[in-house]
């Protein structure tokens, strides 16, 4: 392997705990020499919000070297030339997407839509339903169907998605995991081709089988969202299955394994 591609959330961290072994395994990928890139869909925080949290966790991450879905979403409505965005996303991220006018619902060129967490509610999926219906272009900044938190799983926006999409009967655009042009400009960041990349995430379907359907090798751990049963019924067959990120370094080779 010439390059990995670590997911954050489940792998690296829960909540604001880092989990064992994380930082030891970051500093050993370095001191070998191989390129890291991180590969996220978390939809409540950029690129430099979440460098931040991190480094306060104790993980030595640069922003430079975060791949969030809310800067791959930004490049995609640049890229179709949006104007008007129907915007259901966090107020942190509000700001990434300044370029863009804020649409009210029928004149919207885009819905996007993210975590919101509780704002979730009837009133705004027909307000979303009804901009679809007019012709506006469904973005979704991922389409995950749960997370992980220090008590269990807890929903995520797939299950909006997925509503929408079969009230309207358009297929959302997602711009995160797992998309393989996402997982492909990560890799060609680190300049790697890649074959010659592995991706280390929680979730079979988006990290393993968005992987995989890169052209990459898909590693699974069995922390964050991970369960024995989901494995089971999944299609997707990993390339490997560690414990935690602290059996990477083992798994590759490297020298003085062992969880900080």
């Amino acid at each position: 392997m010439q390059g990995v591609l670590l997911d954050i959330d489940g792998v690296l961290h829960v909540d604001d705990a880092p989990l064992p072994g994380a930082g030891r395994t970051l500093e050993q990928l370095h001191d070998a020499g191989l390129p890291v890139r991180f590969v996220t869909n978390t939809s409540t925080r950029t690129a430099a919000q979440l460098g931040e949290r991190l480094r306060a966790m104790g993980l030595d991450i640069p922003d430079r070297a975060i791949f969030s879905a809310v800067s791959a979403a930004r490049r995609y409505l640049e890229t179709r030339g949006a104007r008007r965005v129907l915007f259901a996303v966090a107020d942190a991220i509000r700001p990434e997407f300044s370029a863009f006018g804020a649409a009210d619902g029928d004149d919207a060129d885009c819905v996007l839509i993210g975590d919101i967490g509780e704002r979730w509610n009837h009133a705004l999926l027909e307000r979303l339903f009804r901009a679809l219906m007019a012709g506006a272009e469904l973005v979704a900044l991922h389409r995950n169907r749960y997370w992980q938190t220090h008590d269990g799983l807890r929903l995520d926006i797939g299950a909006y998605v997925a509503a929408l999409e079969a009230a309207t009967g358009h297929a959302a655009t997602v711009v995160g995991k797992p998309d393989a042009a996402f997982f492909a400009l990560a890799a060609g960041d680190m300049g790697v081709d890649p074959a010659h990349v592995i991706v280390v995430g929680d979730d079979i379907e988006s990290d393993i089988g968005g992987a995989q359907g890169a052209g990459m090798h898909g590693v699974l751990v069995r922390t964050g969202k991970y369960r024995d049963a989901l494995v089971a019924r999944s299609e997707v067959r990993p390339d490997a299955i560690i414990d935690s990120i602290a059996a990477l370094p083992g798994w590759l080779g490297l020298a003085n394994d062992r969880a900080r």
